[in-house]
């Protein structure tokens, strides 16, 4: 029943903000900033409110101590990452800067992006990853809402079933595998905003067929879909895939290395009780008499 209750209250707080971001003049970018922040801000709230709500819990994946580097490091991965694929088109002649985009364009996709990436962090890692795993393990968990990732951009203008199975792969991987290898949600938030901020405000690339954007720069893309990702943008490239696809190796590495990877249900409570036998069976018992009557023989006479 939480994870209703989580996905409904964080749910409303994204229908709501999409709304009112929707209805605010073009050519107000500062307008849409505010309101973009104002709706990333609120999700917040209200996760961590409804989560201590229904699991009695302090919310240590949105905890302020430590967010803003945790933020940065994610921001600036996630636009890292974007930057390569669009250096591999770029190399490959499939991609060219034609001169500069619109400034007051990119500050408006700050906020539309701030609120897409916290509210879908949310949902996704924040609520249906992290309590699927707790029933599943890791492994399951990231294949079941990664599966569910894509699925929810095939509802996009421009969607494609390539397109919803590159985002499965891509942030399905990627945004889950950073959720696990730190257990904070600020990373992949920003991992998350970074990607789609660097591919829209910088680049004015489509992003998971949204249509076009105005950022930073001008820019062209052409050649085979397969690579540029046509209409979809270049998270539909096998690039975007390859990249994303050794980001999420190398955060499910450390998750490993700092034992964040949860096993299956049923394998974890069988080594617990296998544990549990040993501590108790018959063998513990000629253990504690044989420890016992060499700490007797010891004792001074």
């Amino acid at each position: 029943m939480r994870v209703l209750w989580q996905l409904l209250a964080v749910a409303a707080v994204a229908l709501i903000g999409g709304q009112v971001i929707a209805s605010v003049p073009e050519g107000n970018p500062w307008l849409t900033l505010a309101v973009g922040l104002a709706t990333a801000a609120l999700a917040l709230l209200v996760y961590a409110w409804i989560v201590r709500r229904t699991e009695h819990r302090t919310v240590a994946e949105v905890a302020r101590q430590g967010a803003a580097p945790a933020l940065a490091s994610g921001t600036l991965a996630g636009a890292a990452v974007f930057g390569l694929v669009v250096l591999q088109l770029a190399t490959n002649g499939y991609y060219e800067i034609e001169g500069r985009g619109s400034t007051t364009g990119a500050v408006g996709l700050v906020g539309f992006m701030a609120a897409a990436a916290v509210t879908e962090e949310l949902l996704f890692r924040g609520v249906l990853f992290r309590i699927v795993e707790e029933h599943t393990g890791t492994w399951i968990a990231m294949a079941v809402t990664a599966v569910l990732f894509g699925a929810y951009h095939l509802a996009n203008p421009d969607a494609t079933w390539w397109g919803a199975l590159a985002v499965a792969i891509e942030a399905g991987g990627m945004l889950t595998a950073a959720y696990v290898a730190t257990r904070t949600l600020w990373v992949p938030i920003g991992v998350h905003f970074g990607w789609n901020f660097a591919a829209a405000g910088v680049f004015s690339s489509v992003v998971s067929g949204n249509g076009a954007n105005q950022g930073l720069l001008e820019t062209t893309a052409s050649g085979p879909q397969l690579v540029t990702g046509g209409d979809f943008g270049p998270e539909g490239s096998v690039f975007s895939v390859a990249f994303c696809a050794l980001a999420t190796l190398a955060f499910l590495w450390l998750a490993r290395r700092r034992g964040h990877l949860t096993p299956r249900r049923r394998r974890a409570e069988r080594r617990t009780q296998g544990q549990t036998e040993q501590r108790t069976g018959p063998h513990a018992e000629r253990a504690e008499q044989a420890e016992q009557a060499e700490a007797t023989s010891t004792l001074p006479r």
